[in-house]
């Protein structure tokens, strides 16, 4: 579907653009500007603000530019991260430059793509967090709950920022950011600090998980499990062990049983419905990202899609034959040395299959490791185990204690989320660790990531330097 929606040069300027939507007949099924549906309407009832909010989760799962199918929506900067890792072998199509570890310099699509999108979602909640404070028809209650929704979706997008533009954390909080904007300007900031765009998340998400309530129109939308589990991936990258374990708990409700439904896992991954996804993007036949569904056009090779991502031998090998997560086959009946010779059926693309974004097991694999950080091996061996064994009804419960434990935590992590999040780029990243490709890949050492690899972060944009006057081009010269 084509954008309807003018994207400027400069990700500031989304500021004065404002969307709304709403599945209700009161509002339009497309975004529209201020000019058409004036501000009196958005914010004279908790239902206007409410569809205000529908349009940005449409501009969040839509196409958002037509430059290139591996920059589609949030989905395509998860699915750049997991190009980056040694699990998945990317071919020579979308995707192929990330997966090279080259797609990184001012001029090129990654950057700019990581760049404008983030910064165009922060730029509607931030007409949304105005429009909400400067109503006089929204009651004092209405308004935190939904400036804890508009919050939340600030927070999680400046967490993506700063993910893809500084370093880790843990190495410098002094790093120069990406640039802070919480009100409305036509000024371009300066670079911050990555400790002062952290300072904003916990901020925007602990207002979040304070004031946003449960229920939801559906799992596209912002309740409290999804605030707490954005709080607890973040909590997660800082090292607070004691916050992460509570928010992960507190994001799939604490209860394993009902947590986990091992008979989903091997449906196709397309149904937001599923009990375990916790928030995810809707796709629907009239409104999908179509051939920008990353990672279903680019995994499933049984259906006319991109048919570009394939699997390491050395992480399929990691599976027990009964585990059901081991949806691997040699699709293409080449030899093993191939890069061709493993896809997988986890993802099952149409135009209309749902993406996700966060689920439980995440969230149960984040409260194990946290567990295991604050001294509490037992606990996060249970929940490790209640992973595996639902998983695979012949798992045994290991013995690991130490380092050994927690390699365990992190092998689950990349055998229960592949191709999802970029999980294995993500820890790797958060852990200082390199990434070294082995096996069967395409390409050969020149790809690796060393620890602390300038690779892991993007360059800033030349769009963004030529049109802001407070970054020059210095900002690049030690990335």
């Amino acid at each position: 579907m084509k954008n309807i929606l003018q994207k400027f040069p400069v990700a500031l300027l989304s500021l004065l653009m404002i969307t709304i939507m709403s599945c209700s007949k009161d509002f339009l099924n497309e975004p529209e500007p201020t000019d058409q549906v004036g501000t009196d309407v958005v914010y004279g009832s908790r239902e206007g603000a409410e569809a205000f909010i529908s349009g940005i989760m449409r501009r969040m799962r839509g196409q958002f530019t037509e430059k290139g199918d591996d920059a589609g929506g949030l989905n395509s900067m998860l699915f750049a991260r997991t190009a980056k890792g040694n699990d998945v072998v990317i071919g020579t199509g979308w995707f192929a430059y990330d997966y090279e570890n080259n797609n990184r310099e001012p001029t090129y699509r990654r950057p700019r793509f990581s760049w404008e999108f983030p910064y165009y979602i922060i730029g509607q909640v931030n007409q949304f967090i105005h429009g909400v404070n400067e109503s006089e028809a929204l009651s004092e209650t209405d308004k935190r709950q939904l400036l804890a929704q508009g919050r939340a979706i600030r927070g999680y997008y400046y967490h993506q920022l700063v993910l893809e533009f500084a370093p880790a954390y843990s190495v410098a909080p002094d790093f120069p950011a990406p640039p802070v904007y919480t009100e409305l300007s036509l000024e371009g900031h300066p670079m911050s600090r990555t400790q002062e765009v952290y300072d904003l998340i916990l901020e925007d998400l602990q207002f979040a998980v304070e004031n946003v309530g449960t229920s939801r129109l559906d799992k596209s939308y912002i309740n409290k499990n999804v605030a707490h589990a954005m709080l607890a991936q973040v909590y997660q990258v800082m090292g607070n062990w004691e916050d992460a374990e509570t928010a992960a708990n507190a994001a799939y409700g604490g209860d394993l049983s009902s947590a986990l439904v091992s008979g989903s896992y091997a449906n196709g991954f397309n149904d937001l419905s599923v009990g375990e996804w916790i928030w995810g993007l809707p796709q629907y036949d009239d409104q999908s990202q179509y051939y920008y569904s990353a990672p279903h056009v680019q995994t499933d090779h049984s259906v006319e899609s991109y048919q570009n991502a394939y699997f390491n031998n050395e992480f399929v090998n990691l599976f027990s034959g009964t585990d059901i997560r081991k949806l691997f086959n040699n699709y293409y009946e080449v030899e093993e040395s191939s890069f061709r010779h493993w896809v997988t059926s986890k993802f099952a693309f149409t135009f209309d299959a749902d993406i996700p974004i966060i689920r439980t097991a995440e969230m149960i694999l984040i409260e194990a490791e946290a567990k295991y950080r604050n001294g509490d091996a037992g606990g996060a061996h249970d929940l490790l185990y209640a992973i595996q064994q639902n998983r695979d009804p012949k798992a045994i419960r290991s013995s690991n204690t130490g380092e050994d434990l927690l390699e365990e935590i992190l092998l689950e992590r990349r055998k229960e989320l592949y191709a999802e999040i970029g999980v294995e780029w993500f820890d790797a990243k958060r852990l200082q660790r390199g990434i070294s490709r082995s096996g069967n890949h395409r390409v050969g050492s020149s790809a690796d990531l060393a620890p602390n690899d300038k690779k892991f972060y993007l360059k800033i944009p030349q769009s963004e330097i030529d049109a802001n006057a407070n970054i020059d081009g210095s900002v690049n010269e030690n990335r």
